[in-house]
């Protein structure tokens, strides 16, 4: 999943058209929908990334805040690591901890795991 499509499968189960949301968001609707479309890259700014997930009803830290967000950060993630699929199943792991959650048991053995084999 990418940011675009999470984000544009988010506003339509809101009911949000791409009109309506760009009007409550304040974004040009033929950009926005070049951002669905993985065109354009998502917004790098918390303070507009705080208020797409709070316009599309997410509350904070919950499960679809931290998509949003992760999702935006993976966007400008170098294509030569994201073709390693190593890195792409740290990434969960890794982003938890930027957030100061504690990986599960599960997850750090995984990682040890993943380190170990190098």
């Amino acid at each position: 999943m990418t940011f675009g499509s999470f984000v544009k499968e988010s506003r339509l189960k809101k009911g949000f058209t791409l009109r309506d949301f760009c009007r409550e968001m304040e974004f040009d609707a033929s950009n926005w929908s070049k951002i669905e479309r993985g065109v354009l890259m998502p917004p790098k700014s918390p303070k507009v990334l705080k208020k797409i997930a709070e316009t599309l009803g997410f509350r904070e830290k919950t499960e679809d805040w931290h998509t949003l967000f992760d999702l935006a950060a993976i966007s400008f993630i170098p294509a030569g690591l994201m073709d390693d699929r190593s890195v792409i199943h740290k990434l969960p792991v890794f982003f938890r901890t930027m957030r100061g959650e504690k990986p599960s048991a599960q997850d750090m053995n995984e990682l040890v795991k993943k380190i170990r084999e190098g």
